[in-house]
């Protein structure tokens, strides 16, 4: 079986990579506009924008795909809001340019796994939660309206043109290899760099108020091939943990994990134009399906994070 994944060498990329690769009988493939820096016996890259149409039809073509990961994407709120146009369009257009891709190597067979995400959800009532997947939109920033986007284009190449599209909307999810661009790397590796004397003993933070869904990212790829394997083509799930936690809660969960006496500064930088206010969300149609769960517990994530953080 051959497998491809878009965006191999993110943080998602390279876990999904690690765990397919693991199975017997499966090719991975690897889509992205970086070298891959994953080294598998079983593993081979292809170069290619998802906005250069000759790119990713030659690669499609060559791989003759069972199954496809896309997980490419532009995924920083922050960017959206300075970079609007390349965010909408890599995310949009950038998976169009893939779907017609599949369609123009008559591989309409495969079984494609588009990672969409919660912040589509955007502003949530009280009343409203969990969150389920019929929880209509109401996007607060441009990253959520660019996968509203692409995951409307996924479900019309379903509709339209009869692609195996599956959708999955990943909550927040966390761990190991993570960058700082993210909440709970972003404390990790300052608690880090603190105790490596390498940062004085103050965390900049910005809104601790919000609430947020996590999972493990460990347990979200084991998701994905779950959703690969069993998902009905045309439907889409949402993946999460069911449970939420404040920025502040995290944090004091972090701390509480060193030693070291640590201060706790606002930084303006750190705080976005909105916020979403909470999301929570609701996986009981994904387990009805697949049967998967949630495994690792948020405090060993946690852990896992700031352990990887002081390896380096």
């Amino acid at each position: 079986m051959k497998i491809l994944i878009t965006g191999i060498n993110g943080f998602v990329g390279q876990h999904l990579a690690n765990y397919i690769s693991s199975k017997k009988e499966v090719k991975v493939f690897g889509l992205d506009f970086r070298k891959t820096t994953l080294q598998r016996a079983n593993l081979l890259n292809y170069e290619a924008d998802l906005m250069n149409t000759d790119q990713i039809k030659q690669a499609i073509t060559a791989i003759q795909p069972d199954g496809i990961f896309h997980l490419a994407a532009r995924t920083s709120v922050p960017d959206s809001y300075t970079n609007q146009t390349a965010t909408l369009m890599t995310n949009i257009v950038g998976t169009m340019n893939l779907l017609d891709a599949v369609r123009a190597a008559n591989v309409s067979a495969c079984r494609i796994v588009i990672a969409c995400s919660s912040d589509q959800y955007g502003r949530v009532l009280p009343e409203e939660l969990p969150i389920k997947e019929t929880q209509p939109f109401r996007p607060l920033t441009p990253y959520a309206v660019s996968k509203i986007g692409q995951e409307m284009v996924a479900y019309q190449y379903f509709l339209s043109y009869g692609l195996q599209t599956i959708r999955i909307r990943a909550f927040n999810h966390t761990g190991p290899g993570q960058m700082p661009d993210f909440v709970c790397p972003a404390f990790a590796k300052q608690i880090a760099e603190i105790g490596k004397k390498n940062q004085e003993p103050q965390i900049r933070v910005g809104n601790l108020d919000t609430r947020r869904d996590f999972t493990d990212v460990r347990d979200m790829v084991a998701g994905y091939w779950l959703a690969f394997e069993t998902g009905d083509p045309g439907e889409v799930y949402n993946i999460c943990s069911g449970q939420s936690y404040s920025i502040n809660e995290i944090l004091l969960m972090l701390l509480a994990m060193t030693s070291e006496k640590i201060d706790i500064a606002p930084d303006p930088n750190r705080t976005r134009p909105v916020d979403v206010p909470i999301l929570i969300g609701d996986y009981g149609k994904f387990k009805a399906k697949t049967g998967w769960e949630p495994r690792i517990p948020f405090h060993q994530t946690l852990q896992d994070l700031l352990d990887f953080y002081r390896q380096l």
